[in-house]
């Protein structure tokens, strides 16, 4: 099970991981996405959440991450949250145009 929300910056990406909060979802389920990686590092280190890695991409994907490009990059990390590929694209054009991705995912 997975919820995604588009945000404009962290201020409405707090609020969002706040209602993610009070759905139940921990902090480690909770994960962001920006274009820009040390955006995403600022934020996701700020609102003390999780970073997408290993645990949740496996150990191929994290290692074909280091050779694709961002986009593809992030389209990777979006589906192993177990978004569809056509919702990872749209997420990752949404990213394109400086929007941020939170993503509330539950392992089944």
């Amino acid at each position: 099970m997975e919820s995604v929300k588009i945000v404009e910056n962290g201020v409405e990406a707090k609020k969002e991981i706040a209602q993610f909060r009070m759905q139940g979802f921990t902090k480690d389920e909770i994960y962001l996405l920006a274009h820009d990686q040390n955006r995403a590092e600022h934020l996701t280190d700020a609102l003390e959440i999780s970073d997408i890695g290993v645990g949740e991409q496996g150990v191929l994907e994290s290692i074909a991450n280091v050779f694709r490009s961002r986009g593809d990059e992030l389209r990777s990390k979006l589906e192993s949250l177990g978004l569809s590929a056509a919702a990872a694209a749209r997420c990752e054009e949404e990213m394109d145009h400086g929007k941020v991705i939170v993503v509330a995912a539950k392992s089944a």
